[in-house]
């Protein structure tokens, strides 16, 4: 049970009538990038604040570096780092003051502090903020301020709870490449996301959650090899019409989805299924091949895709 850095067991979160989180199981490794990847309300938050030590368990057993958040919270809370879902910097003091406040609550030596904030700031790339008022940082530079300072304590498992939400494109890719390299650095990883691609680049393994359950565990690469194809050939016929040709797409794939928009067809061979379709003198009005992805398998695990 008391394997591994993070080790549930049966793990339940209920509020009052709701059962947030209904008896998970699941072992992080050292060094490890784990991830709970699913929609809102799938359970990811009440499970990352259980293993935060802020919120305890209505039943079953939780155990991080073999304590008992229940009896040993202080304990285990000095070794975590944690990233919030809304970053909670103070917008008045700048940057440094921030990580050095912070360092504060681990009774770390003020020049032991600075060193490491300096430190940190250049690993995030904002040493040159480090004068600046946190307030008109972009979003992208709140978060990295933010990972900053969850690293001060020098923790043995980072916890990152949607990261990247709200950043734009750019901004997200800058913030990936700092945390793998906390990653290469062996550090323990532990983030929730409902960004499909997030999931793939960052974890090692991650468990996909649906109302409160786990549905699928594993590397990212062996639940598409799982519970998709190769390939998914996406077909729009025009509004009212996708109804009109599933069985058509049925015909020259594995499977097929129907959404609102378009429809998924699952095959080995997606340019091969769309030609079939052609000279079957079936044209939709667009067409896209693209390999399947972690949405994919949430599509084919729960009826529905991450965005909903």
């Amino acid at each position: 049970m008391h394997e591994g850095v993070i080790a549930a067991k049966g793990l339940v979160k209920r509020f009052g009538d709701l059962v947030a989180v209904g008896g998970v199981d699941f072992t992080v490794t050292p060094g490890e990038a784990f991830g709970f990847l699913g929609p809102n309300g799938a359970g990811k938050t009440s499970t990352m604040r259980m293993i935060g030590c802020v919120s305890p368990p209505t039943a079953g057993d939780l155990h991080l570096f073999g304590l008992d958040p229940r009896r040993d919270g202080r304990d285990i809370r000095a070794r975590l780092g944690v990233v919030p879902q809304m970053d909670q910097l103070d917008n008045e003091l700048t940057v440094a003051e921030n990580l050095l406040i912070y360092a504060r609550y681990f009774d770390i030596d003020r020049s032991e502090a600075r060193a490491r904030a300096a430190d940190l700031l250049e690993f995030v790339q904002l040493r040159e903020r480090s004068d600046s008022k946190v307030e008109p940082l972009s979003g992208g530079q709140k978060r990295r301020v933010s990972i900053a300072r969850s690293l001060i304590n020098d923790p043995d498992v980072l916890i990152l709870d949607e990261p990247t939400t709200g950043l734009d494109p750019q901004a997200r890719h800058v913030l990936w490449d700092r945390l793998y390299q906390l990653k290469e650095q062996g550090r323990t990883l532990v983030l929730t996301t409902h960004y499909m691609d997030e999931a793939e680049q960052l974890c090692d393994r991650l468990v996909v959650m649906d109302g409160g359950h786990i549905v699928a565990e594993g590397s990212p690469q062996s639940l598409i090899t799982t519970y998709a194809t190769r390939e998914v050939l996406e077909l729009r016929f025009g509004r009212g019409r996708n109804a009109d040709h599933v069985a058509d797409a049925a015909a020259v794939g594995e499977r097929v989805e129907e959404l609102p928009d378009r429809l998924l067809v699952y095959t080995a061979d997606g340019e091969g299924s769309l030609a079939t379709l052609r000279n079957r003198n079936i044209v939709p009005d667009s067409a896209l091949v693209r390999r399947s992805s972690l949405e994919d398998v949430f599509l084919r695990l729960t009826g529905r895709t991450l965005v909903d």
